[in-house]
């Protein structure tokens, strides 16, 4: 085993050991929750140890990191989460090689993301990212639309060719009502989550959590969580 096989491994049993433990103090079984290795700013070769490792969802936050990771791993048996903000005009590469996107928080976005979908023949699962920090009509500073545009845009989902309405992601708010309150805001999330799945039942995703407050979401209900650092380690700066 490689220096760097063997540190992934470690660090995974460790994010697993958190999962499990907390799944447990939830009184909630382990398969509820699935990981997501957020492996931004990681060369393809990570993602193919994790792939060795049995990790089977992958996430990216920039386009112009993923799309070529994803063409070095297409080999390899993975569900490319694509959750960064995202702009029209890379819409077309996104839902190239995504599986899924979680940062679905405009009109536009759907629309771009329909057209694309069914212009590859895919059809690309969309979580919407809903802004706990966001003004209503408003969207938030991490992207995200304010909560009382979400039964509009799960309707514009629903509907839209080659897209597939999944559920509902959160990033942990900085300002607002539900600052350093991660629970609470993810919560919230399962709430919006539960209301929604009464005119949507098979959208029952609801991803939340990340390296530093995993917890908090699987003690809320998050089905999926997203975790880069704990696994992966300290990411260099971006120049």
């Amino acid at each position: 085993m490689t220096d760097r096989k063997a540190e992934l491994a470690a660090n995974l049993a460790k994010v697993e050991e958190r999962i499990a433990a907390a799944c447990a103090a939830a009184g909630r079984e382990r398969e509820e929750v699935t990981l997501i290795v957020v492996t931004k700013t990681y060369p393809a070769s990570d993602v193919r140890i994790l792939a060795e490792l049995g990790v089977r969802n992958v996430a990216e936050n920039r386009d112009q990191d993923a799309a070529p990771k994803a063409a070095e791993c297409a080999d390899l048996p993975l569900t490319w989460h694509f959750v960064g903000q995202l702009q029209t005009n890379k819409v077309r590469s996104v839902a190239s090689y995504a599986d899924l996107v979680q940062s679905v928080d405009r009109p536009k976005l759907v629309t771009a993301l329909s057209a694309a979908a069914v212009k590859a023949e895919r059809e690309l699962g969309c979580l919407i990212q809903v802004a706990l920090d966001a003004e209503e009509g408003g969207r938030g500073d991490r992207g995200g639309v304010a909560p009382d545009g979400i039964e509009e845009l799960a309707g514009l989902v629903a509907e839209a060719p080659g897209l597939r309405f999944d559920g509902l992601m959160t990033v942990a708010p900085l300002t607002g009502p539900y600052a350093g309150r991660q629970q609470a805001a993810f919560q919230r999330l399962v709430e919006f989550s539960t209301l929604l799945r009464a005119a949507h039942p098979a959208a029952n995703m609801v991803s939340a959590g990340m390296s530093a407050d995993l917890e908090e979401a699987v003690a809320a209900g998050a089905t999926h969580v997203r975790v880069g650092s704990a696994v992966l380690g300290v990411r260099p700066q971006l120049r």
